[in-house]
């Protein structure tokens, strides 16, 4: 095929978008004969003449689900007590097709490249944070500490060029969401306390 005609073929894929661009949802593709994502992705740089990612925008900026961490903190004393909470929380990561971007494929290493690339900063995986926090509990209540790690999420889509037709079709746009950890910004720490229950009374007061 001239290069002309694979020009041609690229301005009409992206003027017929909802045709095209667009990739079915898993039901879809069954039903239709079509790749399911993974499978398209799995083809990058292992089938493809062209593999690119396109980010689209900057990393949107959110923070993650607040949970405990560390141990609850019981106070079964008549005087107010401060007590230090140590705890180790790992945060991971989600995406489109549930798979790590750590792991050894070619349209991750496109994804990681291009992250560093376009933001000048990494993409991580998994990010573990250690800490003591402190907390303080009046008299017959309970303190703990819940975390909301940061995190970012990269939108993009993947432009990937065959060498003939893969299912159909010789370039395919695969639509990409991942979310992670924010390793370079700080988590926000949480103290709470409550009245112990009676059933708490009994099993950590004696």
């Amino acid at each position: 095929m001239t290069r002309r005609k694979k020009l041609s073929m690229l301005v009409i894929a992206i003027a017929t978008m909802s045709a095209t661009v667009m990739i079915p949802s898993a039901a879809q593709a069954d039903d239709e004969g079509q790749p399911t994502t993974r499978e398209l992705l799995e083809q990058c740089d292992n089938g493809t003449e062209k593999c690119v990612f396109h980010p689209s925008g900057s990393p949107v900026a959110s923070m993650g689900k607040a949970h405990q961490v560390g141990d609850s903190a019981f106070n079964c004393t008549q005087d107010l007590q401060r007590s230090a909470v140590g705890w180790s929380d790992t945060t991971g990561e989600s995406n489109t097709v549930g798979v790590s971007m750590g792991a050894d494929y070619g349209f991750t290493k496109k994804f990681k490249t291009t992250v560093q690339t376009s933001y000048q900063h990494s993409w991580e995986s998994s990010h573990t944070e250690e800490q003591q926090t402190n907390v303080e509990v009046k008299p017959g209540e309970v303190g703990w500490i819940t975390r909301e790690a940061a995190m970012q999420e990269i939108n993009g889509i993947y432009e990937m060029h065959f060498d003939g037709e893969f299912h159909g079709r010789e370039i395919w746009y695969v639509p990409f969401t991942a979310k992670g950890p924010k390793a370079d910004a700080p988590s926000t720490k949480t103290q709470h306390t409550r009245k112990m229950t009676k059933k708490e009374k009994k099993e950590h007061c004696g």
